[in-house]
């Protein structure tokens, strides 16, 4: 259950970028964070913000600005390296293969995977936006013990039965859906209302 008591202050969720394809799905994570006033810690890897400069008009300053705190990738005295950090969990969005393979392993080299390996430790959510096809069978098997760790797997894949009118509309389905992960309800999640009644046949 995602870990909700803070001692003071706002609620916290840490958010990695890596370089996988889909650097917005981080973007719109972080606004989506501010928008329902929680705290967000940044941590973004390098080939993460060369993915940005590729994929998006927007500089590391901007994306900084998304973020309340912003955490440099060698910094692994940083808070979020701690568990006694307390945090609701953490997103990797997107997250690549290189990112979930050390998280699987635990074997981790810079603050955006120690961060999630203390997430894992301290049994809170971690949410892996996977953003890789197709998957060969050790991607398959590092996602499995992934899986059998605590983490969530979760492609953000889209929902058609929201009925997206736009791409902008698919990537937040898929954004909301990961911070149901944590608990966190986002107004622009599209909600399942039950199938629709189907149309009479005529006689």
């Amino acid at each position: 259950m995602p870990d909700r008591i803070q001692q003071t202050g706002r609620s916290r969720v840490v958010v990695g970028i890596s370089g996988a394809s889909g650097a917005v799905y981080g973007v719109r994570t972080l606004e989506a964070l501010k928008e329902l006033d929680i705290e967000s810690h940044l941590v973004v890897s390098r080939a993460g913000l060369m993915t940005l400069a590729q994929e998006t008009d927007l500089t590391p300053d901007d994306l900084a600005a998304r973020a309340d705190v912003t955490h440099k990738l060698a910094d692994v005295g940083a808070s979020i390296a701690s568990g006694s950090f307390r945090t609701l969990g953490m997103i990797i969005a997107p997250c690549s293969v290189r990112t979930f393979s050390e998280i699987a392993t635990g074997v981790t080299s810079s603050l955006l995977t120690r961060a999630a390996d203390v997430t894992l430790k301290e049994r809170r959510p971690l949410v892996l936006m996977v953003r890789e096809t197709p998957l060969h069978l050790g991607h398959l098997r590092s996602l499995t013990a992934l899986a059998e760790m605590g983490a969530t797997i979760a492609p953000p894949l889209p929902a058609f039965y929201a009925r997206p009118d736009s791409i902008d509309q698919m990537i937040d389905q898929s954004v909301g859906r990961a911070l149901d992960q944590l608990g966190l309800d986002w107004p622009q999640t599209r909600r399942w209302q039950g199938l629709k009644t189907p149309p009479t046949a005529k006689a």
